[in-house]
């Protein structure tokens, strides 16, 4: 394809973007021909996305004859059910978390672990955040609080601890709520599989604080 070909069809393509989004998908041909894309195409995607799925659903029941509101008072009623059922299991959870870290057993646990987590780049102040955020995302997220206020955002410290939280799961929380909500009692390797995705974030964090 040649190179003016090529403009032209991304041109009309642009033209097609800001008629319809504005400037959702802005198409930079200054640079040498090269194709840029603003980044705030994905904040406007985000906020009509969910209207547009709504609108979709509700249009397509209409148009299967489906009673729409009484469909969704029944998943209401069942979503409640399921709530109920799960929620002993967060509490005594939450509450686990709350004592593991008011008694300082988690501070004592980090100690044991510093020793090999340092050598693989991790800090010792990382360590702590690394072992909530397998139990709860809102404590782990107090955790990376307090090493922002010590270390400061802008830090290697503080720049591990972000990338860490947003490649991490709560794994245990996520496991106990959602296999007791399906009621599924052998987890076989999906444990082993979360530590291993755990490492393998660990590493990349660590690989994507240093650069």
């Amino acid at each position: 394809m040649s190179s003016e070909k090529y403009k032209s069809i991304y041109f009309r393509e642009y033209l097609l973007a800001e008629i319809l989004w504005g400037d959702v998908f802005l198409i930079d041909m200054s640079r040498n021909g090269k194709i840029g894309v603003n980044l705030n195409a994905l904040s406007h995607i985000s906020d009509i996305i969910i209207p547009l799925l709504l609108f979709y659903i509700v249009g397509y029941g209409v148009v299967s004859k489906v009673k729409v509101y009484e469909a969704f008072l029944t998943g209401a009623k069942e979503g409640l059910k399921v709530v109920a059922d799960i929620m002993p299991t967060l509490v005594g959870l939450l509450v686990a978390v709350g004592v593991l870290r008011a008694s300082g057993f988690l501070d004592f646990l980090a100690g044991l672990l510093a020793p090999l987590a340092e050598p693989a780049g991790i800090p010792a102040a990382v360590v702590p955040v690394m072992l909530i955020k397998l139990f709860s995302g809102s404590a782990a997220t107090g955790l990376v609080l307090d090493v922002f206020r010590t270390y400061g955002p802008d830090s290697y410290i503080g720049t591990l601890v972000s990338i860490l939280m947003s490649c991490t799961e709560t794994c245990f929380y996520t496991m106990s709520v959602y296999y007791l909500a399906a009621k599924v009692t052998r987890t076989r390797y999906t444990l082993p599989g979360a530590l291993l995705s755990l490492a393998a974030s660990a590493a990349m964090s660590v690989m994507l604080a240093r650069m």
